[in-house]
């Protein structure tokens, strides 16, 4: 029998598509999920043994651990990140697991001035260190993040998003589960290695809202926002305020081309070609579940009252409200293009992650050198 698997968020975007993908190569798969909804239940029927659970209690990881020779871990977008990487580590280690496939970030570095990416590249350093050997999943931005407008951009044509005129090459939420499971099934290739999937060509905003157009029939502009208009609308959406004030970073690295690059690592672990953006908007936009389980078109009424919404919301200082939290912030932070140890690990060789101008000649994705 193929060594069993444990998927954690097993209900997730690419959760879901790494469990169902090991289960089709044979592999017995257990999953993780928060709570039994109808998720949860496709999971089942897909041969997924589903396991209800909480990823920050002891009892349910170990649970979900047992008999595990072999997991994906893919931790939530969450304030207590360090908290959960820990503990996830140390019942695996204690379970026995041999291999741990990471879900971690393009970006992380140590003096990163999102606590939630230090804590991505602690994590990463603390994986390392035990007993059982890991895999790095490193994705970029994903292509669901140009959804999350879905009302604007279905009822009036217009792709809001703070991202200026930078470049990058976003991956399928198919295509990096599909990356996790394929390290997995076959780990020996890919131990030590820092795989970042992306898709198979830059692209800009403006770009994405012709594959948008092309996909709806109809016209979609992109519009470019400050910051501010950014927080406003996304604290009218109720995203926490945790993840706009880290996506802010991630903003401002992608206007300064810090995730304009193309690797062929989904290729490579896959056996198959990345998805085109354009493949990825005409699926998203014809079932927008698959951005979120509660992603939906909604009306025109809906869009405006929504628009409104935005209009009148205030922007908070996303500085002050950090300082307000028991966040351990530093001063003086560095985006990732802005730190020598990150671009380090950013060179030319089987990817072609950066720009000429922020390119070292250091080799990326064929050691542990990972963030």
């Amino acid at each position: 029998m193929k060594p069993r698997v444990l998927v954690t968020t097993a209900a997730g975007r690419t959760g879901s598509v790494a469990a169902i993908d090991l289960v089709r190569r044979g592999h017995p798969v257990r999953g993780l999920v928060r709570r039994d909804d109808h998720r949860a239940q496709a999971l089942r029927d897909a041969g997924v043994d589903v396991v209800v659970g909480d990823l920050f209690d002891w009892r349910d990881l170990t649970r979900a651990l047992d008999d595990v020779q072999l997991a994906y871990h893919c931790p939530p977008f969450d304030s207590r990140h360090l908290h959960g990487a820990t503990i996830f580590a140390l019942a695996a280690e204690q379970a026995g697991v041999e291999v741990v496939a990471l879900m971690s970030g393009w970006n992380p570095h140590q003096l990163h001035p999102s606590v939630f990416q230090r804590e991505h590249w602690l994590a990463n350093n603390l994986f390392r260190r035990q007993s059982f050997d890991v895999i790095h999943i490193n994705p970029g931005l994903f292509a669901w993040t140009y959804f999350l407008g879905l009302p604007a951009i279905t009822h009036f044509g217009v792709l809001a998003l703070p991202l200026g005129n930078g470049r990058t090459a976003p991956p399928s939420n198919e295509d990096v589960g599909r990356v996790a499971a394929g390290a997995l099934a076959d780990p020996a290739r890919f131990v030590g290695r820092c795989l970042r999937p992306t898709g198979p060509e830059l692209i800009t905003p403006s770009d994405a809202a012709r594959s948008m157009s092309q996909a709806l029939g109809r016209t979609v502009r992109y519009k470019a926002v400050s910051e501010a208009s950014f927080v406003k609308a996304a604290r009218a959406m109720r995203f926490p305020t945790f993840e706009i004030a880290q996506v802010r970073h991630y903003a401002s690295e992608h206007r300064q081309g810090a995730f304009e690059g193309i690797s062929d690592h989904v290729e490579e672990a896959t056996g198959r070609a990345p998805e085109s953006f354009s493949t990825i908007a005409a699926r998203y936009l014809s079932d927008p579940t698959l951005v979120g389980p509660n992603m939906r078109w909604g009306s025109k009424m809906a869009a405006a009252r929504l628009a409104l919404r935005m209009a009148t919301t205030r922007a908070i200082d996303l500085d002050e409200w950090e300082q307000t939290r028991d966040y351990p912030l530093i001063r003086n932070g560095l985006l990732a293009h802005e730190n020598a140890d990150w671009l380090e690990t950013a060179g030319e060789g089987e990817l072609s992650l950066l720009p000429e101008r922020m390119l070292t000649q250091r080799r990326i994705g064929s050691e542990v050198d990972a963030d």
